[in-house]
């Protein structure tokens, strides 16, 4: 495909808001839209729909001022109804200077939803544009419901782009064959939606075409939604067809399964069809976050270019392969959005995985060493644990200070329980030098009980006293997830003997059971 610029036009702050449960507040609408222009660099922004609220006013008129004071008014959209010159004069008293007018694009909507007749609905529509152009705003057209009108009524469709091509200064414009520049319409864009996500590639292609060939010297924009999942192949289609703009919205947001999503438009028109935008891609993260979080509506992990786990390889041998010259690496590399890759930690990650971790971390271990963090990673992936980067330098602690390379004292089972109105109690089964013992007890708490049953067998079985418990501290990594793993140390006092050891898992008692062991294990290991 020959290199093609195309604007890429966001409706976010319009379209995306209709997503169900989206409300953005005036300031949040803001700081999106200087977003959106100062630094993502979109074309055009779509920030509201006439005529809806109060807020939306406070929130058009904001976005209008700032866009002035920047020199980028005209990059500016708001929809307006064919409704009378209301919402031309509500765009107009907001500071705008685009409309982007609404008309029916399907003869369906023209005589049931409105109840005009074709020539009707056309005369209003050129009456709304010049009124329009009095009032010094530009106009692009929106064809409602286009992809239904292609499908059941082309000749209806044909009647109004015939009617509304023509419709200039002089009441023609001249195509280049006549010596004309092909302009003169007084609307600068014909914006084709396929509003209810009906069409697929092939469809789009076919009604691109036609439309292209009849209309050889317009500006077509297409408006994807995603309902059968196409709204992005359906956006790359009709580029391939000839459109010179795209609309996208962040995140995908959008009405019922949302729009096309900016990110993966960008990336597949960058890679694949070898076009030109003006969108920084580094920025695309930044928003996708900001957005997410004005709109409360979570990022898949797996979503391309933005999700959280896109960049991640899990795999081991795919970390060992990018150390060889890159060999699992492809065009979408993380740097390019604004991000970086990451080495997932869990029971296929593998050496390779765990290496790149370190490295990043700035921690040396010997291939011995790196073989026991691997499998205590591997024991904590077997639980089915998320294992992060963060995690890494406890599980490192964790490791090479107290295993030892054969334990003395060993948990066999155990059970601890807990009950409203009941003290907790914990049933365990240990072996200490090969023979193995059991002991109850109940406690204060889960742990609490599980130590005073391992009081109870030193001293009945053992004859020997339990180390005394002199400091208990509890610290989880960074990450603030509920599944976090929690690191339990504690300082034990053995007649006059102070160690410290310490424990990791995701349950907390586990974890101080753990370090419970490893203080038994050194205490043991002492006497012989």
């Amino acid at each position: 495909m020959k290199e093609n610029f195309i604007e890429i036009m966001d409706s976010t702050l319009r379209d995306g808001e209709q997503t169900n449960g989206v409300s953005f507040l005036p300031h949040e609408k803001l700081v999106m839209a200087r977003m959106l222009l100062g630094r993502l660099n979109v074309d055009r922004i779509e920030v509201g729909s006439a005529r809806v609220s109060e807020g939306e006013r406070e929130a058009v008129t904001m976005i209008c001022r700032y866009a002035r004071q920047i020199g980028m008014l005209e990059r500016v959209e708001v929809l307006g109804f064919v409704d009378g010159h209301r919402s031309i004069d509500w765009i107009a008293d907001c500071g705008g200077k685009v409309i982007n007018l609404l008309a029916k694009g399907s003869l369906k909507h023209c005589l049931q939803q409105l109840g005009k007749t074709p020539d009707e609905h056309i005369a209003d529509i050129m009456e709304e544009v010049s009124y329009a152009h009095e009032r010094g705003l530009a106009v692009n057209l929106y064809l409602e419901d286009w992809s239904n009108g292609m499908k059941d009524s082309p000749d209806y469709v044909y009647q109004l782009m015939d009617s509304l091509v023509t419709l200039g200064v002089h009441g023609h414009c001249t195509p280049p064959s006549q010596g004309g520049d092909g302009g003169g319409s007084l609307v600068r864009r014909f914006m084709l939606p396929d509003t209810l996500g009906i069409m697929n590639p092939l469809q789009v292609i076919e009604y691109f075409r036609k439309m292209i060939k009849r209309y050889p010297y317009q500006h077509f924009d297409f408006h994807a939604h995603n309902d059968y999942d196409l709204a992005v192949s359906n956006s790359l289609a009709a580029v391939l067809s000839g459109a010179k703009g795209l609309h996208v919205t962040v995140n995908g947001l959008g009405e019922r399964c949302g729009n096309a999503p900016i990110a993966s438009v960008q990336a597949i028109l960058k890679d694949q069809f070898h076009a030109k935008t003006n969108i920084v891609e580094s920025q695309l993260n930044d928003l996708s976050r900001m957005v997410e979080s004005f709109s409360g509506i979570a990022v898949a992990p797996n979503q391309p270019i933005v999700g959280e786990n896109v960049f991640t390889q899990v795999a081991g041998v795919h970390a060992d392969g990018d150390s060889k010259n890159r060999l699992y690496y492809n065009d979408l590399v993380p740097e390019r959005f604004g991000r970086k890759r990451e080495y997932a930690l869990g029971k296929t990650s593998g050496r390779a995985n765990i290496a790149k971790n370190l490295e990043e971390l700035g921690l040396e271990l010997t291939p011995e060493q790196t073989r026991r963090v691997t499998r205590r990673i591997t024991e904590l992936g077997d639980k089915k644990e998320i294992v992060t980067k963060e995690d890494l330098p406890y599980i490192v602690s964790d490791v090479l200070k107290h295993d030892a390379p054969e334990d003395k004292v060993k948990l066999l089972s155990y059970v601890v329980s807990t009950a409203y109105g009941l003290k907790p109690g914990a049933n365990i089964k240990v072996e200490i030098n090969g023979k193995q013992y059991e002991g109850s007890a109940l406690g204060d708490g889960q742990y609490d009980a599980f130590v005073k049953a391992l009081r109870y067998i030193y001293k009945k079985y053992l004859g020997r006293t339990f180390p005394i418990l002199a400091n208990y501290r509890v610290t989880i990594p960074p990450g603030g997830r509920t599944d976090a793993l929690v690191q339990t140390v504690i300082t034990w006092d053995n007649e006059g003997r102070l160690i410290r050891t310490r424990g990791l898992d995701a349950d907390q008692t586990e974890a101080a059971i753990k370090a419970t062991f490893k203080m038994l294990n050194i205490f043991e290991s002492a006497q012989y």
